[in-house]
């Protein structure tokens, strides 16, 4: 039994922490972090990744100076308290830059733009306000008055609704495709600036939502666009990478 804590008599234990890790939600996250950070390595050094000596220090004195370890005892302590070797250390330094070189050649520039290229539509993106209600007839109710008051929007998000924007006049923002229920988001990806839509009913009706977008944009390979473009092709990328093993959690 390799213990974690000991509170009194009581001890916890290796097996213990993983299974309330696995209670709490938790353990899968990790785990799947550990793997994408495995195969991320891995795929580094088969595709001729080096890790020099010099970076791997520059790493390590950058990991010391963040935590203000400045003496070399200091960070022995440091390493010592955690229950981490140097040699642990170092490779834990070395894996992570590693990973940063793999991925950089995951994601650049021509491949970022080549995607946008194949798929300007996914990142048109719109600015909408919402109100929610408690019942259908409220928000039939609701929609009937904004038609004839459209101004009134903000105001009446404040008074009526109750979602957690009503504070900012039910402003959402600005949203991406994929960001809305699919059986909504054509409709008001479609609609007009200041078209009203709806009430549409929550899954387990047990709420009613209309929709005002008030500003459309159209796609640009701006700087919010490119970066979850980066992060699309990585995340395909990694798991082209898990289709190459056998994984298996124990």
């Amino acid at each position: 039994m390799t213990a974690i804590v000991r509170i009194d008599e009581e001890v916890v234990d290796v097996s213990e922490f993983v299974r309330l890790l696995k209670l709490n939600g938790q353990f899968d996250s990790l785990i799947e972090q550990l793997v994408r950070d495995k195969l991320t390595v891995r795929a580094a050094k088969q595709h001729g990744v080096t890790v020099s000596a010099d970076e791997i220090q520059t790493r390590a004195d950058q990991f010391r100076r963040i935590r203000g370890l400045h003496r070399a005892s200091d960070m022995n302590n440091y390493l010592d308290a955690l229950g981490v070797s140097l040699d642990e250390f170092e490779v834990f330094i070395t894996e992570t830059l590693y990973q940063e070189k793999m991925l950089e050649q995951v994601g650049t520039e021509a491949g970022i733009e080549e995607y946008f290229q194949l798929n300007s539509p996914k990142f048109d993106s719109i600015e909408v306000s919402h109100i929610v209600l408690d019942t259908e007839g409220k928000a039939k109710e609701m929609i009937s008055y904004l038609h004839d008051d459209p101004e009134s929007f903000a105001e009446m998000a404040r008074e009526h609704s109750v979602a957690d924007t009503r504070e900012e006049g039910g402003k959402i923002g600005r949203v991406l495709r994929g960001q809305l229920r699919t059986d909504i988001e054509a409709k008001v990806f479609n609609a007009s600036v200041d078209e009203l839509l709806g009430p549409f009913p929550a899954a387990d009706g047990s709420s009613f939502e209309i929709f005002s977008v008030t500003a459309k944009h159209p796609a640009k390979l701006d700087e919010d666009a490119t970066a979850e473009i980066r992060r699309l092709l990585r995340e395909e990328w990694l798991a082209a990478r898990a289709q190459e093993h056998v994984i298996e959690a124990r």
